[in-house]
């Protein structure tokens, strides 16, 4: 099983979660003419090298395309992620 099949949208916080061993990493967004913002990526230090980041990229991407959105990436990591993965290219509006 991948990671990403755990990245919830806690609409509540606005933000995706994506939780591991007990520490959460979480991307935080807000909607914006449209659009979700993606506004910061955070990844506990615990958690850091492991993949974990981008594991919560992919599935908060994939849920964003499921959904019909567009994405605004501000965070410098997620916009990173797209452009290292063209696929995402097209959620970019």
């Amino acid at each position: 099983m991948s990671l990403h099949e755990t990245v919830r949208n806690n609409e509540d916080l606005g933000r995706y979660e994506l939780t591991v061993d007990g520490s959460t990493a979480l991307v935080t967004y807000d909607m914006r003419e449209g659009r979700i913002a993606l506004t910061h990526t955070q990844v506990p230090g615990a958690l850091t090298g492991q993949g974990v980041g981008s594991e919560l990229a992919k599935g908060t991407l994939d849920d964003i395309r499921a959904r019909g959105l567009k994405v605004l990436p501000l965070c410098s990591f997620i916009a990173a992620y797209i452009k290292r993965h063209p696929e995402y290219q097209d959620l970019v509006g």
